[in-house]
């Protein structure tokens, strides 16, 4: 569990609310359920026009992440490359192919897969940065999803404020109706700047941290393969890839 997105959006969210506390507001007066549905769909349907569908997917399913990381120990990923050496130096190349099989993930299963096909170590390398390559864009682009939501939300409040207007110009002849108004007005334009400055571009750009983090980790993947598709010495590979860990 990330605890600072955690706090992070408790913080920001909280000194909103208590800001408005403190100067003498009332809580519910920025409370308004048509201004987030103008907000919200808006902005959501905005998003949905210019994304493919598997983008929007994929961005969807990386959301988890900011609460959930992905797991990335570049400790635990060296004593592995270590233990894949060791292994190919005692009892062959083709004993990866086994190794392959017990990995979750399927680009270290590739990687393994690839040393036990007895490819040559620049193939290797050319296939898996080319892999690497795709899915750096791929989940790069679906974490540019929310940045488009934090550039749409603050227009679509603006348009809320409008709607929000043109409904108390509407009504001056009924007093009764104006605070509602607005009330709509000015809330959908809080919910626009606020959703977008505290939540769609800072999930965006954590996003995209996450992903280049990752990236490096596979990189470190692809060097210590490498280095066992060669049958380097292990103090060398640990040497090599120590630059990660630092």
């Amino acid at each position: 569990m990330d605890i600072l997105s955690i706090t992070g959006l408790i913080i920001g969210f909280g000194a909103i609310l208590m800001g408005q506390y403190l100067e003498g507001g009332h809580i519910d007066t920025i409370l308004n359920a048509v201004a987030l549905l103008i907000v919200l769909g808006g902005t959501l349907g905005a998003v949905m026009l210019q994304t493919p569908l598997n983008t929007f997917i994929r961005a969807m399913k990386m959301f988890k992440w900011i609460f959930r990381p992905p797991q990335l120990s570049p400790e635990r990923l060296l004593g592995k490359i270590l233990e894949w050496n060791q292994v190919a130096r005692r009892e062959g190349l083709l004993r990866l192919e086994t190794m392959a099989l017990e990995e979750r993930d399927l680009f270290t299963q590739k990687g393994l897969q690839l040393i036990a096909d007895g490819a040559e170590a620049e193939i290797i390398r050319e296939i898996m940065e080319t892999d690497l390559d795709l899915i750096e864009h791929s989940d790069m682009q679906a974490a540019k999803v929310y940045e488009a939501m934090g550039g749409y939300s603050p227009t679509i409040g603006i348009i809320g404020a409008v709607l929000g207007l043109i409904h108390v110009m509407g009504n001056l002849a009924d007093p009764s109706s104006l605070g509602s108004g607005i009330a709509v007005a000015f809330v959908a334009t809080i919910y626009g700047v606020g959703f977008a400055n505290l939540f769609f571009l800072p999930v965006g750009n954590k996003l995209k941290t996450l992903v280049l983090r990752r990236s490096q980790m596979q990189m470190m993947l692809i060097d210590g393969l490498i280095g066992v598709a060669d049958g380097d010495n292990p103090r060398n590979i640990e040497s090599r890839l120590q630059a990660y860990l630092d």
